[in-house]
């Protein structure tokens, strides 16, 4: 079963940039789809995020926000994977 990453994010913004860069190296190769979101192109998203993006959300569960590096998104990656295997 795919993960989805979402990337809530907006043109311009130099931290997204990085952030977008550091998922796709790290999730390349694995079953994990990467949705980026504009925050611009919704008032209501705007309202919510304001300036602090980036924002990086793992199935519906905030992972990060500003940063995040290989490493840490690899181990949320791994630790939802085998929540969901243990699970009866």
């Amino acid at each position: 079963m795919s993960r989805l990453l979402t990337l809530y994010s907006r043109p311009g913004c130099h931290l997204c940039e990085v952030m977008k860069a550091t998922v796709e190296a790290t999730i390349s190769g694995r079953d994990v789809i990467l949705d980026e979101v504009n925050v611009d192109l919704d008032s209501d998203l705007v309202g919510r995020f304001g300036d602090q993006v980036p924002v990086l959300v793992l199935d519906g569960r905030r992972i990060a926000k500003y940063r995040i590096d290989a490493e840490t998104l690899t181990r949320a990656l791994e630790s939802r994977v085998s929540r969901e295997t243990t699970s009866p």
